[in-house]
């Protein structure tokens, strides 16, 4: 029996990584047709994760340009995808998180009157301008969505108070875990041109990109780093540098040069992840980070106001310290000069699922494409 046809829209990296399991799912489902389209809002970035995961798209908008902002982005999602569903006709569209592409593949699914599955729905700050766009992109797609893939009872609770039908949600965990569980290994060897970094030290891995920490929050945060450094003797900070020129040119005026510090170009995804299960320590604007970390047992300090991950908080995993110079350096001592504040953070059960997530929401697409081929004879 054909069950019908799904096609899986994502624009990003971390869209790519988070999908990544799901696709994999779905091939196994002989009965569905799996059609890919990345939209490349994120080119080099993106291409390494489908390199890594095997991932060949159907179709490739190609849309990343320099210096491209919200508008272009936007108006080229919209554009790209009207020809493609058109002629495609899935029965399903299957959307990522909070990206542009996300909630502009899920408007012109709804033009095209195509239910859409929302995989990573339900996180909220409640805060439309933090992250942004990040906030309004999740909540908006979640307006469109029929099918809603919650990772945590936490984001069940706010799709329900935002009126989705219960019986549209399903708790699911996080594919982030999935993929990671698959990614990371005790035996992974860095590549021959992987910096020098001396792994006997305590590893502080630090990400920055957030467009509310642009500017002031963005120097404090540097600046703290360099009071840790030279506190901590035994520390050594590698630092996967952003290649937005607001993020890169800060970075090496404050940090290039400086003893145990590695500015390093972003890395693929294999090395990364493995680098987080080297890592001591993870001081972060990250979403994704939140959740992946603390399955390898490494707490994280949040630098954001905000996080649309509380669950994250109340199980202990992450803090959240915001961008203060003076509270990141105390909450990043605590747990640099205390062992059993450390351990109470690194043994912390993560909230974001078992690796299963994938096959859970391969399961509930299975059975709606049933319910709606029967429905159709």
């Amino acid at each position: 029996m054909h069950l019908g046809k799904v096609m899986v829209i994502f624009g990003t990296r971390p869209e790519a990584i988070k999908m990544a399991p799901v696709i994999k799912e779905l091939k196994k489902v002989e009965d569905i047709q799996t059609v890919i389209t990345v939209t490349a809002q994120h080119r080099d970035m993106l291409d390494q994760v489908l390199s890594l995961f095997k991932i060949v798209p159907d179709y490739d908008l190609n849309l990343m340009q320099k210096q491209q902002d919200l508008y272009s982005i936007t108006t080229g999602v919209l554009n790209g995808l009207r020809d493609i569903l058109m002629k495609e006709k899935p029965d399903l569209v299957l959307v990522h998180g909070d990206t542009t592409t996300t909630f502009v593949a899920a408007l012109a699914s709804f033009y095209e009157r195509i239910p859409v599955g929302h995989v990573e729905a339900g996180l909220r700050t409640r805060n439309k301008y933090s992250p942004f766009p990040e906030e309004m992109n999740r909540t908006l797609t979640g307006r469109l969505a029929e099918l809603h893939f919650a990772p945590t009872d936490t984001a069940r609770e706010n799709l329900l108070m935002e009126s989705v039908a219960a019986f549209k949600i399903w708790v699911t965990g996080n594919t982030v875990i999935d993929a990671l569980l698959d990614t990371v290994h005790p035996d992974y060897q860095f590549p021959a041109d992987f910096p020098a970094i001396d792994f006997s030290r305590r590893l502080l891995l630090v990400t920055t990109h957030r467009r509310e920490n642009w500017g002031s929050p963005m120097r404090d945060i540097y600046n703290a780093l360099i009071e840790l450094a030279e506190q901590f003797k035994d520390v050594e900070v590698i630092f996967p540098v952003h290649r937005n020129p607001i993020v890169k040119d800060m970075a090496m005026e404050m940090l290039g040069g400086r003893e145990r510090f590695h500015l390093i170009d972003p890395l693929d995804y294999e090395p990364f992840a493995n680098l987080m299960r080297k890592s001591y320590l993870i001081l972060t604007d990250s979403g994704g980070l939140q959740e992946e970390a603390p399955s390898l047992g490494k707490p994280v300090l949040v630098l954001r106001d905000t996080t649309e991950r509380p669950e994250a908080v109340k199980a202990g995993t992450v803090k959240l310290v915001g961008t203060n110079h003076q509270a990141i350096i105390k909450e990043a001592k605590l747990l640099l000069s205390n062992q059993a504040e450390y351990d109470k953070m690194a043994m912390a059960i993560n909230p974001y699922g078992d690796g299963k997530a994938a096959q859970r929401i391969v399961k509930v697409i299975t059975e709606f494409l049933y319910v709606r081929i029967g429905s159709s004879n």
